[in-house]
């Protein structure tokens, strides 16, 4: 089923709605927020709300990878511990660490410059573990620099996949390959493109897309996203969204996979995206994770019903999970 403009703009008119109430106003001028983005908040956690206020508040530990491509993870732990850091693991991640002690910089050490690590936030990480990446697979980064992503699929996949990383602005383009040169990987191709342009002779196996997004999702590492983006710019970005999902499903071959992920708590940037991109593709199947601790997408929003295949997606909340706010959703082409 595809839905007519007609009743896409009346979506928009909807979701998109600059509406707010006493309580969300009292709240936002406590917290130091837009008003929309709280009642957006009181409208779809109710009394969770103000927890997601209140966790947005606490400084968002530093994290990071370990790279088992170069050195084992026992091993890492082993030489920050002589360099006085402190270390614990992330139960849920299997590479993940967080610092809980460092004595300097953790980007200013050897053992960052030789690679042995990247410093990536917990829900940047488990967007790959969730992706699941194949050995050998030609896989699609849209939106690739710095890397923290990019490097995460070559080590998962042992630098046995074929990486190509997309990136349009060249000062990120040189951060990338930075990081893949910095971390040993050497089966990528780097483009420098905006990916709603890119043109592939070929269909890949995987696309991630970690979409553009406004961010809303890192407020606990910055506080400005609490304002930075009015409704306007939050629309425009979702029109942005939908170009480049679009553009993933259909570089991605018959029985590939698309992962689509956007670090925001907010719906117009995840499950409104989502559901949009699928009423007009029958053949796009959602597989709902196992084994990760993602809280449930919302099914609908302002009396606008989502696809049924939108139950498949993912959250993250500072609240609930203790990372960022994300969503994520993996998608299949089955034709």
């Amino acid at each position: 089923m595809s839905l007519d403009k007609h009743e896409w703009e009346k979506g928009d008119e909807l979701i998109f709605s600059d509406r707010s109430t006493p309580e969300a106003r009292r709240l936002a001028e406590r917290y130091g927020y837009l008003p929309y983005i709280v009642e957006r908040y009181l409208e779809l956690l109710g009394g969770e709300a103000e927890e997601l206020l209140e966790a947005n508040e606490e400084p968002m530990p530093e994290t990071i990878r370990c790279n088992d491509f170069k050195i084992s993870c026992g091993e890492l732990e082993a030489r920050l511990g002589e360099a006085g850091f402190e270390i614990e693991r992330v139960p849920f991640l299997p590479h993940g660490y967080i610092i809980t002690k460092a004595p300097i910089s953790p980007g200013a050490t050897h053992e960052y410059l030789k690679g042995y690590y990247y410093l990536q936030d917990p829900g940047s990480m488990l967007v790959v573990y969730i992706m699941r990446p194949r050995p050998s697979a030609t896989i699609l980064d849209m939106a690739a620099a710095p890397g923290g992503k990019s490097t995460q699929i070559l080590q998962l996949t042992r630098d046995s996949a074929l990486l190509i990383a997309v990136e349009p602005k060249r000062d990120r383009v040189r951060a990338l390959r930075s990081n893949l040169q910095r971390m040993g990987f050497s089966n990528y191709i780097i483009i420098k493109s905006d990916a709603r342009n890119l043109k592939l002779n070929v269909k890949v196996d995987q696309v991630l897309l970690d979409a553009p997004s406004s961010g809303e999702g890192i407020i606990r590492k910055d506080k400005r996203r609490k304002t930075k983006t009015a409704l306007s710019d939050l629309k425009r970005i979702h029109y942005l969204q939908l170009e480049l999902l679009n553009k993933a499903l259909d570089a991605v071959g018959s029985g590939g996979s698309v992962t689509y992920a956007a670090c925001s708590t907010a719906v117009e940037e995840g499950e409104y995206v989502v559901h949009k991109v699928l009423q007009s593709r029958d053949y796009v199947a959602t597989e709902r994770p196992a084994g990760f601790p993602l809280s449930e997408a919302f099914e609908e929003y302002r009396g606008v019903k989502f696809d049924d295949r939108v139950k498949g997606c993912g959250r993250l909340f500072p609240h609930r999970q203790g990372t960022e706010g994300f969503f994520i959703c993996n998608m299949r082409r089955l034709g």
